[in-house]
């Protein structure tokens, strides 16, 4: 479901008939008429409307995480906010980009359309800016031909699983996060699918190595052996981002998890 393009139609109709009632209708109602069922059902929810699509399109949209593709930076359940300016400000609807502002950094937490199916958004860590070699091999990750560096941080316990994850601490760019490894999973990448200019990587049995073409950007999760990402359908192209995920507003099962994350 579109539901910008939803937000946007609604904004439309309710327009158009709060501008027929201000300019048309209301001058020709008796002073003691009541407001016929058009305007209060319809033209005086537009200055509501107005303001979340404005909110919504340029400033901050919230989502909630529907997988455990980020544990454990982002639980299932978490609400989060996105901010939608922070790579610059965008049409709604088209996602075309008007004001060229910042651009993603190793790190970040990227909400983006799925280039597979652009009505779904997905939400990943950035790894690999455009023009960098990517290698993911024995489940290490390296960055032009630099590992990462990584230090044991203890085990992950699942909550909805009997089971816990090795959980490390790493260093992209200026951002340190937590990100999960279950030793019992295979390095190689599995269910690899046919995406545009997959001849800039190379899989082996030990796992990828991919060079990030112009204007793309390669996403992992941080729970790295449970996430469909990069190394699976491809690059995010910066036609696709959303925006920077940097809060979570609110979680049922544990309001102590409100706050900005990294």
């Amino acid at each position: 479901m579109n539901f910008a393009l939803i937000l946007f139609l609604l904004l439309v109709a309710t327009g158009v008939l709060w501008l027929a009632d201000k300019f048309y209708a209301r001058k020709r109602r008796a002073p003691d008429a009541g407001e016929p069922w058009w305007v209060e059902y319809g033209a005086s929810f537009f200055p509501v409307i107005l303001a979340v699509f404005f909110l919504r399109s340029f400033l901050v949209e919230p989502f909630k995480i529907p997988s455990g593709s980020m544990i454990p930076t982002l639980l299932v359940g978490d609400f989060i906010l996105v901010n939608k300016y922070t790579y610059g400000i965008r049409l709604p609807v088209i996602n075309k980009k008007i004001v060229d502002m910042n651009t993603p950094e190793r790190g970040d937490v990227m909400v983006f359309r799925y280039p597979e199916d652009p009505s779904l958004d997905y939400i990943k860590r950035v790894v690999g800016l455009p023009g960098d070699t990517i290698e993911y091999f024995d489940k290490r990750l390296s960055i032009n031909g630099k590992p990462v560096d990584v230090t044991s941080a203890g085990e992950y316990v699942h909550r909805d699983r009997l089971y816990a994850s090795a959980k490390y601490s790493e260093n992209l760019g200026s951002v340190e996060h937590a990100f999960l490894n279950d030793g019992d999973k295979p390095a190689y990448v599995p269910q690899v699918k046919q995406f545009p200019q997959r001849e800039n990587c190379t899989y082996t049995n030990n796992g990828v190595r991919c060079t990030v073409p112009p204007g793309h950007y390669f996403v992992m999760g941080d729970n790295r052996d449970d996430s469909s990402d990069s190394r699976v359908w491809g690059f995010v192209p910066e036609e696709n981002i959303v925006g920077k995920a940097f809060l979570i507003w609110f979680n049922f099962n544990e309001p102590s998890r409100i706050g900005f994350f990294h």
